[in-house]
């Protein structure tokens, strides 16, 4: 097991009203090649009836980061520091018995690949039954009637009849929503769902993100949603996090992030993107190079490397200081306001339109 070197991160107050409250998040894993650091220095808030979006490109740590709020990593090759505090417990020193109470019951999570979630050797109704039975103490009789229920909640049609039903007998779309009810069996406090429309077409989509708020509604329950897709964050999110190779670099209410963008990071996902009645010949403009690996990233700055504009700043700050993420709507970057400000409304918005 490795040990995480301390930055001077410093991470913000938490709120009173905060559910969850993850507090300068570290996360490094002991691999034959080094250490990864897969989370470094991360904090964020989530009130209970909110969504909080986390978006960035594959590697950026968004998934591991929610792995580990729900005690998911192997604990003798991984290095978790800082706080993560569900409903004034604190996760990070709670024991594998704990955490098997919170798991499903408390918190729960919908995986990006229901497929592979989902055992292949027992039925759908017997996967949504048991941890019912576990945290609720039910019979079989009422952790069926639950199961049936929540899987006509969700919209699966002859709920009694696809109970007995294995996995490879759904869609993928019919599956996404066994997931999403399996999670809700025991109306969790807080849903994690980690990119729960990626495989799925664009109607199917539509309708999980409508389950989802609707579900939300009914039971109350805080969400972190997990995606690369800024246009569904836009739809689903009440504030959001930015994140890049293993840091948050930019955070604040999703109207806020989409419309006056401060991070270069983040201009460079949202001009990467085509829009609807846009101009069809205008090319996309990707962000050049690629996301640096996490065995040995970048010093200072980790996007600095692949940012258009490290050259306005002064120095070689960028590429020897790590920019902080100061309390609420900020980004963290070395640009001055001014700077970003003159840069948004010459260069970015008018790609945005």
């Amino acid at each position: 097991m490795t040990t995480l070197t301390k930055t001077e991160d410093k991470p913000a107050p938490t709120g009173p009203e905060a559910f969850l409250s993850v507090r300068d998040l570290r996360v490094a894993f002991s691999t034959e090649d080094g250490v990864v650091r897969a989370v470094d220095g991360l904090s964020f808030d989530i009130e209970r009836g909110k969504t909080l979006g986390i978006v960035g490109e594959s590697g950026s740590g968004k998934s591991v980061t929610n792995l580990t709020v729900l005690g998911l990593h192997n604990r003798k090759t991984t290095d978790i520091q800082g706080e993560i505090i569900l409903d004034g417990q604190e996760l990070t020193t709670a024991s594998e018995k704990e955490m098997e109470k919170i798991r499903g019951n408390k918190a729960a999570m919908i995986f990006q690949d229901p497929l592979t979630a989902l055992s292949p050797y027992y039925t759908v109704g017997r996967q949504l039954s048991e941890p019912f039975m576990k945290h609720r103490g039910a019979s079989k009789k009422e952790a069926k009637d639950r199961a049936i229920e929540m899987l006509a909640k969700v919209g699966i049609p002859q709920p009694q009849t696809r109970f007995d039903d294995y996995p490879h007998q759904f869609s993928g779309g019919m599956r996404q929503r066994a997931m999403i009810a399996m999670s809700l069996m025991c109306d969790p406090e807080l849903l994690i769902a980690d990119e729960p429309t990626t495989a799925l077409d664009v109607t199917v989509q539509a309708q999980i993100l409508d389950l989802l708020r609707d579900l939300q509604q009914e039971f109350g329950s805080a969400i972190i949603f997990i995606t690369h897709d800024l246009g569904v964050i836009a739809n689903m999110a009440d504030d959001l996090l930015v994140m890049y190779a293993g840091r948050a670099v930019e955070r604040g209410s999703v109207r806020e992030v989409l419309s006056e963008p401060k991070h270069p990071y983040t201009w460079g996902l949202l001009s990467s993107m085509p829009r609807l009645g846009g101009d069809t010949s205008e090319a996309l403009v990707p962000i050049p190079g690629t996301p640096p690996s996490l065995l040995n990233p970048p010093t200072g700055c980790r996007f600095h490397p692949r940012c258009r504009f490290r050259d306005e700043v002064p120095g070689d700050l960028c590429s020897t200081e790590r920019p902080l993420l100061a309390d609420g709507r900020a980004a963290a970057c070395h640009l001055t306001g001014e700077q970003k400000q003159s840069i948004f409304i010459d260069q970015i918005k008018p790609r945005l339109g």
